[in-house]
This record gives C-alpha cells, structure tokens and sequence, in this order.
C-alpha cells in the first residue's frame, strides 16, 4: 500500500537535499561582507518605524480576509461555470445566492472603509483611540 508513496518521498528527499545544497553553495560561493546598513531591518523601501511589537491596523487583516474570501470564491464558481450547460437550475440558483451574499459582503466592507487607507477616515472604533 505505501510503495505508491515512494515517488511522493523520493522527490520531498530530492527537494530538501537540492535546497540544503543549494544554500550551502551560496553561503560557501557568495560574498559575504555584513556592514549595519546591510543588517538593518527593511520592509518595502521603507526605513522601520517604531517597535516591531507595535499593533498592527485592523484594516490590514480585514482586507487579508476580503482577499482569501474573494480567492474561494474563484475556487467554487470557477468548476460551476465550466459544467454550467450540464447543471440544472437548482445549482445556479444555489450560485446566485452565494455571489449575492458575497456581494452584500463586499458593500458592507466597502461601507464600513476597509478598503480606504486613509487611517483618518476609517469607521473602526478600534482604530480611533
């Protein structure tokens, strides 16, 4: 039963050794010449502000979750309209409830300024302290 997993493994032990190797023939082959520009922290271009415990805005992981929602939507309409011709009326009906919800999801967000960056007009009671 699990000699059909052996290829499944074989190429796991394949990839971890290729990436060992890989790193190591980096770090013994590269440059290595650390100054603290090159050590200090960087994020986007920008130079850190603040502590790295700071909090971080609720907008950042509300829009984070609009994403992974809006990404499974692709997920399940993607196969429904492919078949579309071979389903019957029930599935589409089940399909447009389920795009109308996700659609009243997304005015509630657009509503509440999720998608606003501006930090001064956002509706959060979180953020306004």
């Amino acid at each position: 039963m699990f000699e059909q997993y052996i290829p499944i493994f074989v190429l796991l032990g394949v990839a971890f050794v290729l990436a060992l190797m890989l790193m190591s023939l980096s770090r013994l082959l590269g440059p290595f010449r650390p100054n603290t520009t090159k050590l200090k922290p960087y994020e986007s271009g920008m130079d850190p502000v603040g502590q790295a415990k700071d909090r971080y805005s609720i907008a950042f992981y509300l829009v984070a979750m609009e994403f992974i929602v809006f990404d499974l939507e692709v997920v399940f309409i993607y196969p429904w309209a492919v078949r579309f011709m071979e389903l019957d009326a029930g599935t589409f009906v089940a399909m447009t409830i389920f795009i109308v919800i996700l659609f009243v999801g997304l005015i509630y967000t657009l509503k509440k300024g999720t998608l606003d960056w501006d930090v001064k007009n956002i509706k959060y009671k979180a953020l306004k302290k």
